[in-house]
């Protein structure tokens, strides 16, 4: 698997301990970012895993981009890619070479308080603003619609009386490390059964 970010890595680091930790059957083979100083990359390098870095500045338009992303997925075999904190829309041929193979998590109980610029701290903005009882994590398949494709799992956080954007995106983060695991696991031992939006858990035959 691959996993993209942007940032600091935090969910990366959620990944790969929680691979070690549920004995998931993944192995992260390379961490991808567009940003150079993204300390995600130095969180990768410290555990082994190669990265590269994909900015879209650094190539002559689009299909430029996507043809020197995919060229370095398929050298390192990747089934399966994560975005942990990755702040770029992928473009299409990206999203149609891996059909139903690209999962996201995002900081709220989608569909609520997702699509185009509801990242990071807007969010939790969002959230406080409307008076909201309740926000969360969900993590979910990537689909041409932003943030609008199917949900593997989600897990609610209430909202408390004094939340500032600063203190719930924390206690957000926290169920976010937890439940990205699972849904990696859900996703790798091929549990899940989708449905238009809709998904379930397999039955298992014992």
């Amino acid at each position: 698997m691959a996993v993209f970010v942007s940032g600091r890595g935090s969910n990366l680091q959620a990944l790969i301990e929680g691979i070690a930790e549920h004995g998931i059957p993944a192995e992260i083979a390379l961490v991808v970012s567009n940003k150079p100083e993204a300390l995600a990359l130095e969180r990768a390098e410290r555990h082994g895993i190669p990265t590269a870095v994909f900015s879209p500045a650094d190539f002559a338009d689009q299909d430029a981009f996507a043809d020197a992303l995919l060229k370095r997925l398929y050298e390192t075999e990747i089934d399966l890619i994560c975005l942990a904190g990755f702040t770029l829309i992928l473009p299409y041929r990206l999203l149609a070479a891996f059909p139903q193979r690209i999962i996201n998590i995002h900081p709220s109980l989608l569909p609520a308080f997702g699509g185009k610029g509801m990242y990071g701290m807007h969010v939790h903005r969002a959230v406080l603003a409307s008076g909201a009882k309740y926000s969360g994590a969900t993590v979910h398949i990537v689909t041409e619609e932003i943030d609008g494709g199917p949900i593997i799992c989600q897990e609610v956080v209430p909202v408390e009386d004094d939340d500032t954007p600063e203190t719930l995106a924390q206690r957000v983060l926290e169920v976010e490390h937890r439940l990205y695991p699972r849904a990696l696991q859900l996703m790798v031992e091929d549990a899940l059964e989708i449905n238009g939006l809709r998904t379930r858990i397999k039955q298992r035959a014992d």
